[in-house]
């Protein structure tokens, strides 16, 4: 029986820096926090690497999760800069929102870079696109928009 999805992993160069974005703009907790190394078989076996080490992340919000790796084996492969929607593999995640103006506000003004404005898609939903820290995007989605 499938449940859903129970996370998005997003691997880093910082994972504190990455956890403090989501804590204090987002309302994440973490879950757990733990680091790993070369010893550790379940990890050699299960993310398909001779040598494997690093550090793993585990933030919530509700029933939402985000599990953040920072590794150190295998080095990191760099990303492609400003990836967009429309580039192979996991293009976004979006996070759900009540009064989007006052978030969309709330987060620019903290500094997280939007790459829209707020678009309406339908006349009670509305979203925009930014990014964290590490150029992974976020979309914000309100269902919940008063029609016009």
């Amino acid at each position: 029986m499938i449940v859903g999805i129970h996370h998005t992993a997003l691997s880093t160069r910082d994972a504190d820096r990455l956890v403090r974005f989501y804590r204090d703009l987002f309302g994440f907790e973490v879950e757990f926090d733990f680091p790993w190394d070369e010893a550790n078989e379940a990890f050699k076996k299960s993310h398909a690497v001779h040598e494997s080490a690093g550090r793993v992340v585990m933030i919530a919000k509700g029933a939402s999760r985000l599990e953040i790796f920072e590794y150190e084996k295998p080095a990191p492969r760099p990303d492609i800069p400003g990836r967009a929607n429309a580039d192979l593999g996991i293009a976004h995640f979006a996070i759900q929102v009540r009064d989007i103006a006052k978030e969309y506000a709330r987060l620019a003004a903290a500094g997280m870079p939007f790459q829209s404005e707020l678009v309406v898609q339908t006349p009670t939903i509305q979203m925009a696109y930014g990014r964290d820290p590490d150029g992974n995007l976020i979309e914000l989605i309100d269902f919940d928009v008063p029609a016009a």
